[in-house]
């Protein structure tokens, strides 16, 4: 079970990798606050996988791409 957990992880990160290059320039610099939240919870998930704290490590990938996902959103109406 712990093996599967770390590795749905490993993907999250690297879907979370994807996302943000699918990110333009300007939505950048406009949303740089939130990306850079985003990435902290990135990193953060990155840590916590070295600890072997996997329950964290889920969380915070699931809200790097909450952040991600909620920005594309915002961008859209824009």
């Amino acid at each position: 079970m712990t093996k599967d957990i770390k590795e749905r992880i490993e993907i999250d990160l690297r879907k979370f990798e994807d996302s943000i290059k699918e990110i333009d320039s300007e939505t950048k610099e406009k949303y740089k606050h939130i990306i850079d939240l985003a990435e902290r919870y990135y990193y953060d998930t990155k840590y916590f996988v070295e600890k072997k704290d996997l329950t964290t490590a889920f969380g915070a990938i699931v809200y790097a791409h909450g952040l991600i996902d909620a920005l594309k959103k915002l961008n859209e109406k824009e």
